[in-house]
């Protein structure tokens, strides 16, 4: 069975940091095709960040510059280091898989998941 637990989210102040963490399970996380997406109130899942071709990352143009994908493969784990976090990042963070991840991360689009994490909870305020 495909899943993936994800932690480290958490309420913070705009300006400070958070590193979400995601375990993956049955399968692993040096596959093309991972990352993150989130779920902002009122708004539609939207893809944030992907790695493919073991080292090549995208990142949406929301957190480019300030979140950082990274997985470490002995302990199948994906991450994303989140700094400078702002109010507009308020939301349920998710790992996803799907071949065409990045796909979704470059063209800002969310329909290429075939597995979803439960997600974690992201609350930045003042």
């Amino acid at each position: 069975q495909l899943k993936f637990v994800e932690s480290g989210g958490g309420s913070v102040r705009p300006g400070e940091s958070l590193r979400l963490s995601c375990v993956a399970s049955g399968f692993t996380v040096d596959v093309d095709g991972i990352g993150w997406y989130r779920h902002l109130p009122g708004k539609d899942h939207e893809p944030v960040s992907c790695m493919w071709n073991n080292t090549s990352a995208v990142y949406s143009k929301a957190v480019k510059g300030r979140f950082t994908i990274s997985r470490d493969n002995a302990k199948n784990t994906l991450y994303m280091q989140m700094d400078d976090l702002k109010a507009e990042d308020t939301g349920r963070y998710y790992c996803a898989r799907g071949l065409y991840v990045c796909y979704d991360t470059y063209h800002g689009v969310s329909r290429n998941v075939d597995t979803w994490g439960q997600g974690t909870l992201v609350t930045v305020s003042s």
